[in-house]
């Protein structure tokens, strides 16, 4: 078979979010792009992340609300689920989004999109069973799949990943899930209201990288909806039985499951893209990259899950595609390609539970560990009028600040959580101090407006000290 000979501006190996937006971007600039994709377009947020997991926890949500209208004077009766059907609702969802990332779209925007593995030949050329690619530039954004953690007996049980859980046809009976990341505890909780049991193994205590008292407070809820923890502790072995598995852990207990999920970690994949070949350096944490995203090939960049450190989420793969276009097409060329560094540490995450977790920049464990002097700046949702009108009290605001103002990092428990970090993501992104956050006007009654109060916080010894009350009296004389 004779292959066909390109030789592009860009060439990009993975249709993922980082790829997808890298091809759109350069595709509309005219640029001549060539995207390897052999697997699924729209990669692993479209097809088995993002998109079917929101879906599927909205399902669950459904399902349990009849638990939480009494109080309102509202009685529901307890649903039927029928889980086929569910699992139809996700893929709608999934089919919904399909065209926009479809290959049919990117080839009307101008790419040439080969539905092949592709891997570097040598550092300026790549290669699949069709095709050789040369190219001004790079990027590699072959996103990550599920870590498979070295578990005694792990090759005799037929587990799931987030790849193939949805799937299934039929609701798990007893799903256990290994890790206690975002992953695990989103799906836990939604096949636990969909029905199933859950146990939830970890090696240590869940999202110890977050806030504490936040976590405490979702891992608290998650328990009292039925929900079993076993942490820290290991895995001593998994065994197949009739009904499906045990898995003993070194603490001597055993538990006992129909389905196995692995939430423990994600990895890049970096397998078979003939990265010596290219002079990329790279470990099983990913490519290593600079702050602008360029490897130690100067010709190829690296996007999205595949970096070392620099991924984990969807927009921070869109985050990096920006970046990289930015440096390829708009930096003054005496200049390089170094403009525009990749700045990770305002990057907001979400937990999709109920309450919803969001996050964003500094805890509080992490400013004392380098040492800074900051102020904790918070405001509960039990003081928020919204949120006593509609029942929904729990969890709260928290912002930490320095001395000076700034704002280095926030932390939010509770409704709709994922919406209202964006008000401290545009604050750190755009350099406003607590003082902005401050000033803001917020419509009532509204949960937003609890961050308000939170960062109003930081004036309160200030506004109300004895000088001031002094001033304000000696003030009041001439009115």
């Amino acid at each position: 078979m004779n292959k066909k000979v390109y030789n592009v501006d860009i060439c990009i190996i993975g249709a993922g979010s980082a790829g997808l937006s890298v091809a759109s971007g350069a595709a509309q600039l005219g640029r001549s792009v060539v995207l390897f994709e052999a697997n699924e377009m729209g990669g692993d947020c479209l097809n088995y992340g993002c998109i079917p997991s929101k879906a599927l926890i909205s399902a669950a949500k459904k399902a349990h609300v009849f638990k939480k209208t009494k109080a309102f004077g509202v009685d529901l009766k307890k649903p039927n689920i029928k889980f086929q059907e569910v699992q139809q609702h996700v893929h709608n969802a999934i089919n919904t989004i399909a065209p926009a990332d479809s290959q049919e779209r990117f080839e009307g925007l101008g790419c040439t999109v080969i539905r092949e593995y592709a891997e570097f030949k040598n550092q300026t050329t790549v290669i699949s069973p069709s095709a050789i690619v040369t190219a001004k530039r790079f990027v590699i954004a072959s996103g990550s799949k599920a870590s498979v953690p070295p578990i005694p007996g792990i090759d005799d049980i037929p587990f799931l990943t987030n790849e193939t859980i949805f799937t299934i046809d039929k609701l798990p009976k007893n799903l256990i899930i290994i890790g206690a990341g975002p992953i695990g505890l989103e799906l836990g909780q939604a096949f636990s209201r969909l029905g199933s049991s859950i146990n939830v193994i970890d090696a240590q205590p869940p999202l110890v990288n977050l806030d504490k008292g936040h976590s405490d407070i979702l891992i608290d809820e998650l328990k009292k909806e039925g929900i079993n923890f076993h942490y820290p502790v290991k895995i001593k072995s998994l065994k197949r039985n009739k009904s499906g598995l045990s898995v003993e852990l070194e603490n001597g207990k055993t538990i006992q499951g129909s389905h196995l999920l692995l939430a423990a970690g994600r990895s890049p994949n970096i397998k078979k893209l003939g990265l010596e070949k290219a002079n990329v350096v790279y470990d099983r944490s990913g490519v290593k990259v600079n702050k602008s995203l360029r490897t130690s090939n100067k010709r190829i960049y690296a996007a999205g899950d595949v970096t070392q450190g620099m991924g984990g989420f969807t927009h921070a793969a869109g985050y990096h595609a920006g970046k990289l276009i930015q440096n390829f097409y708009f930096s003054p060329p005496l200049m390089g390609d170094f403009l525009a560094k990749a700045n990770i540490s305002s990057m907001p995450s979400v937990i999709y539970s109920e309450p919803e977790f969001a996050s964003i920049g500094l805890t509080e464990k992490k400013a004392e560990k380098l040492s800074l002097k900051v102020k904790c700046l918070t405001w509960s949702f039990n003081e928020n009028d919204r949120a006593i009108s509609e029942l929904s009290t729990l969890g709260g605001v928290k912002i930490i600040a320095n001395s000076k103002g700034k704002i280095l990092g926030g932390s939010i428990i509770g409704e709709q959580a994922g919406e209202m970090i964006h008000l401290i993501s545009m604050a750190m992104v755009n350099n406003i101090k607590i003082s902005g956050l401050a000033k803001i006007i917020s419509p009532y009654p509204t949960r937003s407006e609890a961050i308000k109060r939170a960062s109003s916080s930081y004036y309160t010894n200030v506004l109300f000290s004895n000088r001031t009350k002094k001033i304000a009296g000696f003030l009041s004389k001439f009115h």
